[in-house]
């Protein structure tokens, strides 16, 4: 981002303001799906950022961001790129074992890295979407995070709608918007297919694992997305130069198994 294109300095004192603004609640759990481009020039960068975020919830409240490694995945179903079928034994057989504490997030953003790697923080023990969290609630939302089921009832997902938690989309459009996966676990016998990532073993090895899960689709979130804001419970404005929505997780997730119920 250039300096031309941003009107002024985005800051950590401007952003938090605009965040409390936006309605943010001090004390709260607050998941965000983030891209730092949107907000316009922030003096400090995704540091900043955080600490803006951090600022408005305070000091009892928690930050969560996903920290998903969609890289570690059946290659035999990767298609942009797709790799060649020769490949996929040798994938499966090299690729390093998920690390919590070592393992970069893959095409999170880079407000998202800066939580994952920010001191303190707790991350999921998750092959593929993993989340990380700072804040007194921290190890209590990814703690447990099972395999199988990965964005349903025993993930941080869960925890967070337990918790009556909120959700920002941060420059970012419902596509991103993890917690409607919840959703599609908590539909009627939703479809499942088999997954696979590389696991750590417990000799500080590595394995290729397989599980069976609920087949994830975000093609629709957006339609899904636009119905939502229409109900009136997501608040809408900026951040930055960044356009953001804020809503509590509970309530767009409700909405968002009837509406797949209906529209699946």
């Amino acid at each position: 981002m250039t300096v031309p294109s941003t009107p002024r300095p985005r800051t950590r004192t401007s952003l938090a303001a605009e965040l409390r603004e936006l309605g943010v609640r001090p004390g709260s759990v607050l998941l965000v799906h983030s891209s730092l481009r949107p907000l316009g020039w922030v003096c400090g960068g995704p540091h900043a950022v955080v600490l803006a975020l951090r600022d408005a919830l305070g000091p009892d409240g928690t930050l969560v961001v996903p920290t998903h490694t969609p890289d570690n995945t059946d290659p035999a179903t990767w298609r942009n790129p797709p790799v060649p079928h020769e490949w996929w034994p040798v994938i499966r057989d090299e690729m390093p074992g998920f690390d919590p504490a070592a393992t970069p997030s893959r095409w999170m953003g880079v407000i998202a890295e800066a939580v994952r790697t920010w001191p303190g923080a707790c991350r999921s023990d998750h092959p593929q979407v993993s989340f990380a969290a700072v804040g007194p609630r921290a190890e209590e939302i990814v703690a447990g995070h099972a395999r199988a089921g990965m964005l349903g009832d025993e993930s941080p997902l869960a925890r967070l709608y337990d918790l009556d938690g909120d959700v920002l989309l941060l420059g970012v459009g419902h596509d991103s918007n993890t917690s409607l996966h919840l959703a599609e676990y908590r539909r009627p016998e939703p479809p499942r297919e088999r997954v696979g990532a590389a696991v750590r073993t417990a000799d500080g090895g590595r394995e290729w694992a397989w599980w069976e899960d609920v087949v994830l689709d975000e093609s629709d979130f957006d339609l899904l997305g636009e119905d939502l804001d229409a109900t009136g419970v997501v608040r809408r404005g900026r951040v930055g130069s960044a356009e953001c929505r804020l809503m509590r997780q509970r309530g767009a997730v409700d909405f968002a198994v009837e509406w797949l119920i209906g529209n699946r």
